[in-house]
Order: structure tokens, then C-alpha cells, then sequence
């Protein structure tokens, strides 16, 4: 098991570092670019295995409508991109506030679901169902990524894209310790009707990684993305912020466990093995994202 977990992380870290040494370096003036279209696909993924798991309980909320309301929530997080793309031939109005954007097309999404649900209307029975899982795709997976996408905007190429590697750097370190001390020191079940696996050593080794994570980070790794003139973060502003998206990244963790477990799946997926599939992987960041975005934006890290 070790062994599939090690080859999937691979398999995913490798094209990850590649998109994001070409996104800071060839970013043409729009940095954000070449993430893209790895969030249009990762979320595509996400979406598809939320309904895998929603159809083995024979629910089955409209699928164009939930995947095309999930894409256009993830795009219009990256409205600041096109603007920098096209320059000046559009009024700044228009991306004053790019988070605006996908609180419209969260309204969009929802009425895409609604109308797909109007027109297979054929007797009550599921479709309030239907919508109801329908917008929880949309809100549970498209709006975290947008805030993934607002990390790497934030402030400048270089402090931008040390925000956006300090929440996955901390987060999947903080995943990591609590796998290892919790598989070799746990004993006693955190949540076990939710995830019988999680132990109380596993969350206390998750916390202690997460917060070692984020003083290294920011004490010496961030230095090399934003330059070495630039002040480091405080000893414990990076304590915190670690503490506060590794306590995040928990609670993510137990949320894709309570989904799985009400509709009695193992894994999300299949495609990575060791590791089940897009979502448990990503499932610790969605909740992490806008934590560690709230952290940069009231300058706890960072600039």
C-alpha cells in the first residue's frame, strides 16, 4: 500500500512542480495562466466521482448541468488572468472585485441545476434531491478551488505563488505526518463511526507536522520564491497559520469521510492507486483554501 502511495504522489507531484515553475517563470504577464487548465481538470475529475458516489445510492443529480456549473464557478476565479491577458481593452470595472464573479456564478450554477431538473421532471419523489446534491457539488468542490486561485493572484507573481505552494505545501505535509504517527503510534479512534482509521495520534502528529511545515516554509523555502532581501514571517505567524490549515485540512479530510461513508464507499475513485482517487487527495485542501487565503489577505503570513 506504501508502495502504490508513494508511486501515485509521484505521479502527481512531477507535472504539479512542472506547471508551477512554468506558471512563475512564463507566466506572459498573466501569472495564473497554466493553472488553468489543471483546475478545469481537476475539477471535471472531482465532480464526476461526486456523482460515482451519489449513483451507487441511485441518486443521480443532472450531470451536464452540475459539471458546467462547477467549470464556470472555477473560471470566473481566474478573471483577473484574462484581464491581465487582454490589457487594457477592457474597463477595470469589470475586475474590480474578481472574487464578485463567482458569487454570480455560483447564482448561475444553481439556476443550470434547477432548469436541468425542470426539464426530466416527471413525478415528485427526487428532485429536490437532485438539485440539493447538484449545488452541493458546486459549493463543496468549484468555490475552494476559486480560493486556490485568489492564493495565486495575491499581491505579486512571487508572494502569489508562495501563497498558493504554502497551503498545499503545509497541508499535504501535515497529511503525511498524520498518516505515519498514526499508523505507528495510534491506538485510539479519533472518529471512528465517521473514519474508524483516524486516531487521536494521527491529529496530534498532523497538527505538530503542520505547524513544523509552516515555520520551515516561511522561515527559509518562501525566501526562495519572494527573494532573500524580503523579511521572513514571524516564528508565530507561521506557527499559527500552520496550525490553523492543518486544523482545516482535518476537518476536510472527515468531511469527504462522512460523504463516503453515508453513501457506504471506500474511496472516492480508483485512479490513483494507494491513494483512491482526485478527491481524497484534494479533499484536506478544499476546507484548508479559504483559511489560508483569509491568513494572507489579513497579513498573519506574508506581505
Amino acid at each position: 500500500m506504501l508502495r502504490w502511495r508513494l508511486l501515485s504522489a509521484t505521479l502527481i507531484i512531477t507535472p504539479l512542480l512542472v506547471l508551477i515553475v512554468a506558471d512563475f517563470h512564463y507566466h506572459f504577464g498573466a501569472p495564473g495562466i497554466w493553472l488553468v487548465p489543471l483546475a478545469l481538470l481537476v475539477t471535471a475529475a472531482a465532480v464526476h466521482e461526486m456523482r460515482y458516489m451519489f449513483i451507487g445510492q441511485n441518486l443521480h443529480p443532472s450531470s451536464w448541468s452540475v459539471h458546467a456549473g462547477a467549470q464556470i464557478v472555477v473560471l470566473t476565479g481566474f478573471a483577473p488572468v484574462l484581464r491581465d491577458l487582454i490589457g487594457s481593452t477592457v474597463p477595470e470595472v469589470l475586475f474590480s472585485t474578481h472574487l464578485n464573479w463567482p458569487l454570480l456564478a455560483v447564482s448561475l450554477a444553481t439556476a443550470l441545476i434547477f432548469s436541468a431538473e425542470m426539464l426530466r421532471f416527471r413525478q415528485p419523489g427526487q428532485a429536490v434531491i437532485h438539485v440539493a446534491l447538484g449545488i452541493l457539488t458546486v459549493i463543496y468542490l468549484a468555490v475552494p478551488i476559486i480560493f486556490l486561485t485568489a492564493l495565486r493572484l495575491h499581491h505579486d507573481n512571487r508572494w502569489g505563488m508562495a501563497a498558493l505552494v504554502s497551503v498545499i505545501f503545509v497541508v499535504k505535509m501535515s497529511d503525511a505526518g498524520a498518516y505515519f504517527s498514526g499508523r505507528h503510534l495510534g491506538r485510539r479512534q479519533l472518529a471512528p463511526r465517521i473514519s474508524p482509521k483516524k486516531t487521536v495520534a494521527g491529529l496530534v502528529g498532523g497538527l505538530a507536522t503542520a505547524a513544523v511545515a509552516s515555520l520551515v516554509f516561511f522561515q527559509w523555502i518562501s525566501l526562495v520564491i519572494v527573494g532573500s532581501t524580503r523579511e521572513p514571517t514571524s516564528m508565530l505567524g507561521s506557527l499559527v497559520y500552520g496550525l490553523l490549515i492543518g486544523s482545516a485540512g482535518v476537518v476536510g479530510d472527515l468531511s469527504e469521510s462522512l460523504l463516503k461513508r453515508d453513501v457506504q464507499c471506500k474511496d472516492s475513485g480508483t485512479s490513483l492507486p494507494g491513494l483512491g482517487g482526485i478527491l481524497d487527495v484534494l479533499d484536506s485542501l478544499l476546507f484548508a483554501a479559504p483559511i489560508a487565503y483569509f491568513c494572507w489577505v489579513i497579513s498573519l503570513v506574508g506581505p
